[in-house]
């Protein structure tokens, strides 16, 4: 009776609720006797120096999967108060060492990828995703120089021109709303910023074939990103994973006929698309079109899960506060003139109080709640010694609301950001982004994306929480979304 309890939780801790019992107990044994050497071999390494403490559990195998996974923050926040800011614990067969605070943190943000490994980590969870060649899926050195072609693109000359864009489709896709009435804030937001993305980050081409069964194929390969791909291996038969594999093929089609057309325009546009098909690595060779079409779709992928996020986030934490939200308005009349012309990229600069509620909603829900390495050589940090095959992990959130680096933590007080030391990321205590070696490249389109949006949304409607309800955190998925995310809008300008 214990075990099947245990085993129901852990489904719905993993997303597995549409999976049967049955399938998921074949699966979770067999896994048991294939980690079974492999957990042996982590749990026995002999290292020089002090092991981190680790949390112990009575269940085998499982670990602390289903306390983890039930309440990760206030699990990893006990454990920080009663071990220190370095301790491990099992989930899965697998052992996780977590670094809590700036001090600890250090450690995964100065590293070097041959000492805390990505690929080891996430290449299971993105190669299906993306396909092969691209990302986690190469070299450490060709991942490098794919991602300085995206740096060669995003630059304040185009993210001048993606301004416009982005409050276009902003303007073009909130025509549907009526002038008062209750959405789902995450689902429309979700949906925009997929738009926005793609005209800016794909080109017109791409943008103009995003019809719903698009946008559907899009929805499949994210329903790829889950606790069940990133812990099981890819060939088994759920059903999210032959969507997403379905979904890969038939996206990367499409995006190889917009690419040999552009090949073939002799004018072609100056964009983030056209930079990917003349740029070359430094063997001299260019990128072949499947390569193309993985980075594109990582480009996004990973974009929309953090802007559609914390978009969704802001417009709650704005609605809580009247008060907050009327101050937010009057400051893009200040900037923009009491007609709210259209938006420049330079006005965006000027809108301070948009972008300190924009940091404090980043501080209080980092839509990535933990970044993982995995150790391949002993590491030392606060006179522990971390063995090779650990997952080594910094939790953005848990770093964000320590009672003793926050001063009223819990709270959302946008104005914490007029001092500047508050978000120097190199202290490592305000990490939404990354920091150090490991800092998003996609921070500054991310920032340009949603005060966009947000400056045309905060002036064509008036938000309020709906009978009172702030959304609870979600968190069954990695990315920690609004749970019953309706919102009540009102046209502030009946003739607008």
């Amino acid at each position: 009776m214990f075990v099947e309890s245990s085993l129901e939780q852990l489904q719905e801790t993993l997303g597995l609720a549409d999976v049967s019992t049955g399938t998921v107990a074949l699966v979770t044994t067999t896994l048991v006797l294939s980690a079974a050497l492999v957990y042996r071999q982590f749990t026995s390494e002999k290292v020089e120096g002090k092991v981190p403490p680790h949390i112990p559990s009575t269940i085998p195998f499982l670990g602390q999967a289903i306390s983890f996974g039930t309440s990760p923050i206030e699990f990893l926040l006990v454990a920080y108060e009663k071990y220190g800011p370095v301790f491990s614990f099992t989930m899965v067969g697998k052992t996780f060492t977590y670094l809590v605070g700036s001090e600890s943190s250090a450690l995964m943000f100065n590293s070097k990828n041959e000492n805390l490994n990505a690929e080891d980590v996430y290449s299971r969870l993105v190669t299906p995703v993306f396909g092969k060649g691209v990302a986690y899926d190469v070299p450490n050195h060709i991942f490098m120089e794919q991602k300085k072609m995206f740096k060669t693109g995003l630059n304040i000359a185009r993210f001048r021109e993606h301004v416009h864009i982005i409050e276009e489709e902003t303007r073009n896709y909130f025509n549907r709303w009526s002038k008062e009435g209750v959405d789902d804030l995450f689902k429309a937001l979700s949906e925009l910023i997929i738009l926005t993305a793609s005209h800016c980050l794909h080109g017109r081409e791409i943008r103009s074939r995003l019809d719903e069964h698009v946008a559907q194929l899009y929805a499949d390969l994210d329903g790829g990103f889950t606790h069940l791909a990133w812990l099981l291996p890819g060939w088994l038969p759920f059903p999210s994973f032959r969507k997403r594999d379905r979904a890969q093929i038939e996206m990367k089609k499409i995006f190889h006929e917009v690419i040999q057309a552009r090949r073939n325009n002799p004018n072609p546009d100056d964009d983030m698309l056209q930079n990917l098909i003349e740029s070359k690595y430094k063997s001299g060779e260019n990128l072949t079109d499947d390569e193309i079409s993985g980075m594109l779709i990582g480009l996004l992928l990973a974009g929309q899960h953090t802007s559609s996020t914390t978009s969704s986030w802001l417009g709650f934490f704005l609605a809580k506060d009247k008060e907050l939200q009327q101050k937010v308005y009057e400051e893009q009349k200040a900037i923009c003139g009491d007609s709210l012309a259209p938006v420049s990229y330079d006005q965006l600069k000027e809108m301070q109080l948009l972008d300190r509620c924009l940091k404090e909603t980043l501080r209080l829900r980092p839509p990535i709640m933990t970044m993982m390495r995995m150790c391949r050589t002993p590491q030392t940090v606060l006179g522990y010694t971390i063995p090779p095959g650990h997952q080594v992990c910094v939790s953005p959130t848990t770093n964000h609301c320590l009672p003793d680096t926050w001063k009223d933590f819990d709270k959302f007080l946008p104005d914490r950001f007029l001092d500047p030391e508050v978000a120097n990321s190199e202290k490592f205590a305000y990490i939404p982004f990354g920091a150090g070696r490991h800092r998003c490249i996609g921070e500054s389109f991310a920032y340009v994306q949603i005060k966009t949006i947000f400056s045309i949304l905060i002036r064509t409607y008036e938000f309020d929480l709906v009978d009172g309800y702030f959304p609870e955190v979600n968190m069954s998925t990695m990315i920690h979304t609004p749970t019953d995310p309706l919102i009540h809008y009102r046209v502030r300008n009946t003739e607008l």
